[in-house]
């Protein structure tokens, strides 16, 4: 996979260089290139998401062309939760930048959201594995069971990504916890 921060690191503005070495800036401008390297993983992403959709989509028409009215409500289901999926990981280069703002995110937790991201991309694959499995199935008994599992994965693919703000938000409110029980201590 490709190593999206170290890209972002490669190719820094001498600004960004010059504040890296003054004190208390490093780990704004460390904060700030893995928020780029998540931005660019998350279109990496959604890219990835889209060419499936196009195959999905492909195959829909294949399916209907082979007589396969009877199964389109399901396929649609499962496309229309896989575009939910994919407009989410687009719209989440803007969204989140106001959560990044509102909610102090250190460096770990943005590496941490990094990973997550990362893992969103096995799971493009799996949906890629689903479409490749419907496309086999038309024509046979094992389309219900094909659609089935495709719409299984896209369901999985909104829930992993809802994971994704809860880990942020999770992590900050266990440390805010944490302070506060911590000063009603002393």
């Amino acid at each position: 996979m490709t190593d999206y921060l170290g890209k972002v690191m490669q190719h820094q503005d001498l600004l960004k260089s010059i504040m890296a070495k003054l004190p208390g800036f490093k780990g704004y401008v460390d904060r700030e290139n893995r928020r780029d390297a998540d931005l660019l993983l998350r279109e990496k992403i959604a890219r990835d998401a889209e060419a499936q959709w196009q195959r999905l989509s492909a195959v829909q028409r294949e399916l209907l062309n082979q007589g396969g009215l009877a199964y389109m409500d399901d396929l649609e289901g499962a496309a229309v939760k896989f575009r939910a999926f994919i407009d989410r990981v687009r719209n989440a280069a803007y969204g989140y930048a106001s959560l990044f703002d509102a909610i102090k995110i250190k460096e770990a937790e943005l590496a941490r959201l990094y990973e997550f991201d990362s893992s969103l991309l096995n799971l493009i694959d799996e949906v890629g594995s689903a479409i490749d499995n419907v496309e086999a199935a038309i024509g046979t008994e094992g389309i219900d069971a094909a659609i089935k599992r495709l719409t299984t994965i896209t369901a999985q693919c909104i829930e992993t990504f809802n994971q994704r703000v809860d880990a942020i938000t999770a992590s900050t409110d266990e440390k805010a916890l944490t302070e506060v029980q911590s000063d009603s201590t002393q």
